[in-house]
């Protein structure tokens, strides 16, 4: 006999045949057959009122086999309680994989009326013209439906996907071809102004040598008419010149050579800037070298009280010009050594100048970095550093204040390493310079050269 043979089995003896369900309080008649207590005493109630019973005042038949039991001796039997608990518990006497008519096992499934049958059922006039199939094939077919239905949703769940990232795309796609006509007509406009300033610089130069060269040439016409005249003196006899030469040296005193002033054509018309660290803003340790005036700036000595515009976090300094307004280019320039740590860039006028606080424009800092030498990037947690075979040893800082944007170039290879990009600033920028452990190296800023002592 199988496990499922047995658990059937199982399942009979612990099942009532009046109720055809698990027997609850079961008791036994005189016969050996066990129902539920209460299953058998609502069935002999009933039987009382048959009057075909009363020869028989006592006893009641059996409903399995029809012989007469003596009510009072039904006994209770305990092993068959804790048989039914156990068929009950078990996973595969489950009362869900019986038929509930003819207590077989659920084998087949009828797929006209989408439900479970026995065999016996199988062969019922109700399901015999139905399409029937052995429960393991349809709990198959249902899982495929299931895995069906569960790609369907899943497919259906990567093309919102995709559609949602390719509109991303596209928004961001709208907004670059956007950004860079803003870009170019940013860029126009300041080729026209550019152009301009540059023909009016032009036109003032050009102006100033023509009117020099003028005199210079009527100077020379007036040098030349007293040659001449001196020249023709000499064909004279002696006694005519010496008459006249009272008259020609008057002249000649009267005739003062003038030079012009040198007219400069240095050109003027640029973006870039003479950026200048304020020495009064810088950490009280790193020197400043001013190198047109061959001397070092001030700098407190120790235990001197320190401005509240001095950087005492970190070494850094900021730049003299305050800029509101305008586009603005500067370059700085890196002599580096051993781990070196620099950070360059803007920063509002008003930011933190006490503590140590993230660089980063959320606390008032639009900056690159680079640290041991290798690496720089936006000061930011959020980014990822961006990696250098060679730091470079000359950066470019642009500033544009009404675009919201400040862009970092190297000079080196004319690379583009960020652009921070903001709607607007809050507030007047200045340049920011920072340098990292004593005798790192040096950066040079316009004629000042920093470092850390």
């Amino acid at each position: 006999m199988d496990a499922v043979e047995l658990a059937r089995k199982l399942q009979e003896e612990a099942t009532c045949s009046i109720c055809l369900d698990y027997l609850t309080d079961p008791v036994m008649t005189t016969c050996s057959h066990n129902f539920c207590r209460e299953c058998i005493r609502l069935t002999w109630e009933k039987a009382k009122g048959q009057r075909t019973r009363k020869k028989c005042k006592g006893s009641f038949p059996c409903p399995e086999c029809r012989k007469l039991s003596p009510q009072r001796n039904l006994r209770p039997n305990r092993l068959l309680t804790k048989v039914a608990e156990m068929a009950q518990r078990h996973p595969s006497l489950q009362s869900r994989d019986l038929c509930r008519v003819h207590q077989e096992l659920l084998k087949l499934f009828c797929e006209d009326d989408q439900s479970p049958i026995c065999v016996i059922c199988r062969e019922s006039q109700e399901h015999r013209p139905h399409r029937v199939v052995p429960i393991e094939e349809a709990v198959q077919e249902y899982k495929l439906r299931e895995e069906m239905m569960k790609t369907g949703k899943l497919q259906a769940k990567e093309e919102q996907t995709l559609a949602e990232w390719q509109k991303k795309v596209k928004e961001r796609r709208e907004r670059i071809v956007v950004e860079f006509e803003k870009m170019g007509l940013l860029l126009m406009e300041e080729k026209r102004r550019l152009l301009q300033a540059l023909k009016e610089e032009e036109e003032e130069t050009v102006a100033k040598l023509q009117k020099s060269m003028a005199s210079l040439d009527q100077q020379s016409h007036s040098l030349k008419m007293l040659l001449l005249q001196l020249e023709d003196r000499n064909e004279c006899t002696r006694l005519q010149m010496l008459q006249d030469v009272k008259d020609l040296l008057g002249r000649k005193n009267s005739l003062s050579v003038q030079y012009p002033e040198t007219t400069p054509t240095m050109l003027k018309t640029s973006f870039q800037e003479d950026v200048v660290p304020d020495p009064s803003t810088a950490y009280p340790y790193p020197l400043l070298y001013e190198s047109r005036q061959r001397r070092y700036l001030s700098t407190p000595m120790d235990g001197a009280p320190h401005g509240k515009d001095r950087f005492l976090a970190y070494p850094c300094a900021v730049g003299q010009e305050t800029f509101s307004s305008g586009r603005h280019y500067w370059e700085v320039g890196m002599n580096l050594t051993g781990d070196a740590l620099w950070v360059l860039g803007m920063c509002r006028d008003n930011v933190s100048r006490r503590g140590r606080v993230p660089k980063c424009p959320e606390n008032g800092f639009w900056v690159v970095q680079l640290c041991k030498g290798k690496r720089y990037a936006p000061a930011m947690s959020a980014l990822t550093p961006v990696t250098l075979t060679e730091p470079p040893s000359h950066m470019g800082i642009f500033l544009d204040f009404e675009a919201g944007e400040v862009s970092f170039y190297n000079v080196n290879n004319g690379s583009h390493p960020h652009t921070y990009s903001q709607p607007a600033f809050s507030g007047p920028l200045q340049p920011f310079f920072r340098l990292g452990a004593p005798k790192s190296g040096q950066m040079v800023i316009s004629t000042v050269t920093l470092w850390v002592k």
